[in-house]
């Protein structure tokens, strides 16, 4: 079985629909990244996962347990956490603080404050500093430990290498294995397609809400990817 599994899965806002039948999964020790366009429906996928928009229950299965349209504090107490797109820290909460908050729904492992600031030594330095003072990347960091923090069976990242420079990007995605070495398996989201392929076991491309491409990176041409990405 799937760590977790959609099936034919649909998300809306309102009266538009986003998301048009997705079938996707991610098995344990695997990372799995999401690419496509803007407005190919990424993020709204993670969302729905994470229990952000409704779904059907039956249509998303965690764990062997039908989880579509349940709370998201549920849900992250079951072992999936977001790190959302733009980071969303809390301003008025210094990094520590930051952290703490992350591990509200006291679920057992191995992440704890000092293990975050293992994997992120700077995050030690500044541990006293406001969320929102740090870099960008520094920022972004403080978001993946506190996801972290919650002690996920699967971790879902949604453009976590947008606007930042790329050594700032080596020094994010060099955590990856420390973080799946602890039992956590990983979906990224990037639209950077040569650093999906570079760290991803198996690659999805969206485009206007459906999957139009699915493989092993190496199993992927060029001119394959392109034509899914682009729809040309």
């Amino acid at each position: 079985m799937s760590l977790i599994e959609t099936r034919g899965l649909t998300a809306f806002y309102g009266d538009f629909q986003a998301l048009f039948g997705i079938d996707f999964a991610v098995e344990d020790g695997e990372t799995v990244a999401i690419i496509g366009s803007n407005g190919a429906g990424k993020s709204t996928f993670l969302k729905t996962l994470s229990g952000l928009i409704a779904t059907r229950a039956e249509s998303v299965v965690f764990g062997g347990e039908a989880i579509g349209g349940m709370a998201a504090s549920r849900i992250v107490g079951k072992g999936l956490a977001l790190v959302p797109e733009g980071r969303r820290l809390f301003p008025s909460l210094s990094v520590e603080e930051n952290l703490v908050i992350g591990g509200y729904s006291k679920r057992p492992g191995p992440w704890t404050l000092e293990r975050i600031f293992k994997l992120f030594p700077i995050l030690a330095e500044r541990r006293s500093s406001p969320g929102t003072a740090l870099s960008g990347g520094q920022q972004q960091m403080v978001a993946i430990g506190r996801a972290l923090m919650s002690n996920p069976r699967l971790l879902l990242c949604d453009e976590i290498s947008l606007g930042l420079a790329p050594v700032v990007i080596a020094d994010i995605y060099a955590a990856l294995p420390g973080i799946k070495a602890e039992g956590t398996s990983v979906v990224v989201v990037e639209q950077d397609i040569g650093q999906a392929m570079k760290v991803a076991d198996r690659v999805y491309c969206f485009q206007e809400g459906r999957v139009s491409l699915s493989g092993r990176p190496g199993d992927l041409g060029r001119a394959e990817i392109s034509a899914a990405y682009f729809g040309v």
